[in-house]
């Protein structure tokens, strides 16, 4: 085969190769489109010559691509010129296209000003010993860095760089802007200097990063290769930032409130356990800051929020990480009624934010790149209601019984639950087998936007009781894509009854159930001095973002989320453990 033939054969298999990578991201690795360009790759391949199999004198062994980067850096100095202490960048890569594009409009032109700019190299290739061609990148944008031994000056120094600098290295350049001769907006090259060597071979873009694990365990290089996902946490700081001036813009005042608590409160959730060494202290991480919240409203602050995380030691899946980001707002003399409007206006103001408007339209990709089924999410106001029990009633033709608290009532659900095969989790708890219905009958219908309202009082040991059914409290759930965003109620502020509902989830906990609540005396000593009217709402930030920017794994939108560890397969106590119904630890 001649040189001619080989050249075009190779610039043949690259165009395929970069055709192939378009296809894996927008279709996924196993669509038969990328699996037939796959199949033409490799034929055209085979028609590659073939290296010679005649005898060849044994080589020294080669260094790996790390110890070479590691002898490139000893050489250059590791304390000296290797790693500069500072390079001065006038513009950052999207500045420099705005502020120079316009001035070299046609091929060839150039313009006179010397800037410096910095970024990681991406591609590196060269089409001479005396032109060579980068692309970097920075700040979200790509540039083309043209390298000509004519504008460098040196010629010893242009051949050390380009012999030194390898893909993936931190490099900064000072030249002026140029257009090239096909039409790419440049930057022509006349000192290129290493700021930080690279020691490891990036993914290159036929192959990409393959591994969804290695891109959460190690989220720089799924950045470095997959530039676009940095666009999901921007959109993430935009919500938080949006929903911050929300507040703000309703007088309310954020607050700060301990991450090490002495009981874990606030919620229903089963907490992480740790120890306070000088004060010789089992402590709790949080589990929700509501009940410090509610303690400063008692003191005067009638409209305050936290934005933060919270940690609960539960399972991982599509939609829970062990620590999460909500936020909780209170808000005096106000009740439930209010903060469905309130979280009306705040999703609904978000959507047009983000998107222009109040339909949102949900396309996520499942683990291989494959577009999961496309939905959309309306956020017009109003949004839908279900009231629980005439809603269940209705959907079971039955009727419940008057006490939900009495331990016939218990057996009855049981009964009920296995009778429909709804599946709940042992300990079989009224507000564990209340919970397994909603989530079979209800959460289903929840695609859009959609408040499910009015719980038992025994779901419900912070919730006020409702005003038209003592058995009821005044509390809805918002669902969005059938999982739960939002949690709120008109919040209970009579201490005597506060302490019974209190002491009726630790009955909970004597049967087993660890996320039961305990008795918090502190804040019922804060409750005896008056607690005005109060609606309390809670969001979790994690899932808004998800379902914001059309990711299908809570992984998506966390920058470091939690993992198994490396090689561990199974999971081992110490001995002696005792374990729950659901094979967990007991405190």
């Amino acid at each position: 085969m001649s040189g001619v033939d080989e050249a075009a054969l190779r610039a043949e298999i690259d165009q395929i190769a970069s055709q192939i990578t378009i296809v894996k991201k927008e279709k996924g690795a196993n669509s038969e489109e990328a699996k037939a360009l796959v199949t033409k790759m490799t034929d055209l391949r085979k028609q590659l010559p073939q290296k010679s199999d005649k005898p060849k004198t044994e080589k020294a062994a080669e260094l790996s691509y790390f110890d070479q980067r590691v002898a490139t850096v000893n050489n250059l100095g590791q304390y000296t010129n290797a790693y500069p202490h500072k390079f001065d960048v006038k513009y950052t890569l999207p500045q420099f296209r705005a502020t120079f594009s316009s001035q070299v409009a046609n091929a060839d032109d150039r313009t006179t000003e010397v800037v410096s700019i910095a970024g990681r190299i991406t591609t590196k290739r060269s089409s001479s010993s005396k032109l060579h061609f980068l692309t970097i990148q920075g700040d979200g944008d790509l540039l083309q860095v043209m390298s000509m031994i004519a504008d460098y000056g040196d010629d010893k120094a242009f051949a050390e760089i380009h012999s030194t600098i390898k893909r993936g290295d931190i490099v900064g350049i000072q030249g002026v802007a140029y257009m090239s001769k096909t039409g790419e907006f440049s930057i022509l090259a006349k000192k290129i200097v290493l700021l930080s060597a690279c020691f490891h071979m990036l993914p290159d873009d036929y192959f990409g990063l393959s591994s969804i694990e290695q891109r959460f365990r190690q989220r720089y290089l799924d950045f470095i290769v997959n530039r676009q996902n940095i666009n999901t946490f921007k959109t993430r700081s935009k919500i938080i930032t949006f929903i911050r001036n929300f507040f703000d813009k309703h007088d309310f005042t954020e607050v700060e409130t301990p991450v090490l608590n002495m009981i874990p409160g606030g919620a229903a959730a089963r907490p992480f356990v740790t120890h306070h060494n000088d004060l010789n202290q089992r402590m709790f991480l949080r589990i929700a800051p509501e009940l410090y919240l509610k303690e400063l409203v008692v003191g005067g602050m009638d409209r305050v929020y936290e934005l933060g995380r919270q940690f609960r030691n539960e399972g991982i899946d599509l939609t829970h990480n062990p620590e999460f980001t909500s936020i909780e707002a209170y808000w005096a003399y106000k009740d439930y009624n209010d903060m469905m409007t309130m979280t009306e206006d705040l999703l609904h103001d978000l959507a047009v934010f983000l998107h222009g408007s109040p339909i949102v339209k949900y396309a996520p990709k499942d683990s291989e790149g494959k577009p999961l089924p496309e939905i959309t999410f309306n956020f017009n106001k109003p949004f839908k209601r279900l009231h629980i029990i005439p809603e269940l009633e209705k959907r079971l033709n039955i009727t419940f019984p008057e006490d939900f608290e009495a331990e016939s009532t218990c057996k009855w659900l049981v009964d009920l639950c296995r009778a429909r095969k709804v599946e709940c989790n042992p300990p079989f708890t009224t507000p564990r087998l209340l919970d397994a219905l909603i989530a079979e009958y209800l959460e289903p219908e929840c695609t859009d936007p959609c408040f499910i309202c009015d719980h038992p009082r025994v779901m419900s040991p912070l919730a006020k009781w409702h005003r038209n059914d003592l058995r009821l409290t005044e509390r809805f759930e918002l669902f969005v894509n059938k999982k739960e965003l939002c949690n709120a109620y008109t919040e209970l502020n009579n201490p005597l009854v506060q302490r019974e509902e209190f002491q009726k989830q630790m009955k909970n906990r004597d049967k087993g159930d660890d996320e039961s609540m305990q008795i918090d005396e502190t804040f019922l000593t804060a409750l005896e001095h008056a607690l005005p009217p109060t609606g309390g709402w809670g969001l979790g930030v994690d899932r808004l973002v998800m379902f914001m920017t059309s990711q299908a794994n809570i992984k998506e939108v966390l920058l470091f989320p939690a993992m198994k560890p490396e090689g561990k397969s199974e999971l081992t106590y110490p001995a002696g453990t005792k374990l729950n119904g659901q094979g967990v630890p007991l405190l």
